[in-house]
C-alpha cells in the first residue's frame, strides 16, 4: 500500500513540475508592445533578478527574433548569463553574437566580455578568497582572455572598455608568467634541467618588461650550470647581474 501510495504522489509531483514549466515564449505578455515587453525585461536585469531575467529575455528572443530589439536582447543575454554565473552559456551566446554580428557597433563591449567570461571560467573562488596562488591550473581560457582584450585594444582603441582591458591584460600577463616559472621549476626539480632553461628563457623572451625576469634569469643560470654549458650560464649570469644588480642567482 506505502509503495502504491509514494508512486502517486511521485507521478503528481512531476506532472506539476511539467504543468508548472512554461515554454520561454509564453514568458512573454501577449498583451504587450514588443517595447514594453522589453522594459519589463530591462527592469528585472537591472534589479538584479538575473535567471528572471533571462527567462523573459529568451522569451522575447524567441518571439521577436527578427525585431528592432533582437540584438539588444542578446547583447543583454550575455550580460545575465555572466552574472548569473553561467559562464559556459555566456560565451556561447558571445561567440554566436560575434558570428552573426561581424560588423556590429558594439562589438567592443562583446569581446570585454568574452575577456572577462574566459578570465572568470579559470577562477577558483575559493582558492582566490584564501589568497593561494593558482598559477599552476591549466589556464588555457586565460590565455584566451589575454587574447580577447587585445582583440578588443587593437580594434577598438577608443572603446570606452579600452583602459579596463589594458588594465586586465597586465595583471593576466603576470599570471602567465607565473605559470611559466612554477613549469620551469618543476622542471627543475626534476633534474629536467634543459627543459627548465627552455621555459624560463621562454619568459625572457617573451615577457622582457615582467618584474619577475630576474627569477627567469637566475632559474637560466642554475639550469645550464647543471647541464655544463658554462658559456651559457656566464651570459645569462652577465645579464642577470648586469640589469638587476641586487638579485642573487
Amino acid at each position: 500500500m506505502k509503495v502504491k501510495f509514494f508512486s502517486v504522489l511521485a507521478v503528481a509531483a512531476l506532472l506539476a513540475g511539467c504543468a508548472g514549466k512554461k515554454p520561454t515564449e509564453e514568458l512573454v505578455n501577449t498583451n504587450q508592445t514588443a517595447q514594453q515587453s522589453y522594459n519589463e525585461a530591462k527592469s528585472v536585469l537591472d534589479s538584479g533578478l538575473y535567471s528572471r531575467a533571462i527567462d523573459l529575455l529568451k522569451g522575447m528572443e524567441s518571439r521577436y527574433p527578427f525585431g528592432p530589439m533582437a540584438r539588444q536582447v542578446q547583447l543583454d543575454l550575455i550580460f545575465a548569463y555572466n552574472q548569473s554565473g553561467d559562464i559556459k552559456q555566456s560565451l556561447a551566446s558571445i561567440d554566436r553574437f560575434i558570428r552573426l554580428n561581424p560588423n556590429h557597433p558594439d562589438l567592443d563591449y562583446v569581446y570585454y566580455m568574452r575577456g572577462i567570461s574566459n578570465l572568470q571560467s579559470d577562477q577558483n573562488s575559493f582558492q582566490e578568497f584564501f589568497g593561494i596562488d593558482r598559477a599552476d591550473r591549466d589556464i588555457a581560457s586565460t590565455k584566451q582572455a589575454f587574447e580577447d582584450f587585445k582583440i578588443l585594444t587593437t580594434n577598438y582603441p577608443n572603446s570606452k572598455y579600452a583602459a579596463a582591458a589594458k588594465t586586465q591584460m597586465i595583471v593576466i600577463k603576470e599570471k602567465l608568467v607565473r605559470h611559466e616559472l612554477l613549469i620551469a621549476d618543476y622542471y627543475s626539480r626534476r633534474g629536467a634541467h634543459l627543459a627548465a632553461a627552455n621555459r624560463a628563457r621562454f619568459v625572457l623572451e617573451t615577457y622582457r618588461d615582467s618584474p619577475l625576469v630576474p627569477q627567469a634569469l637566475a632559474l637560466m643560470v642554475k639550469s645550464y650550470d647543471e647541464l655544463g654549458l658554462t658559456k651559457l650560464r656566464d651570459d645569462a649570469k652577465a645579464v642577470l647581474q648586469l640589469n638587476f644588480p641586487d638579485q642573487q642567482s
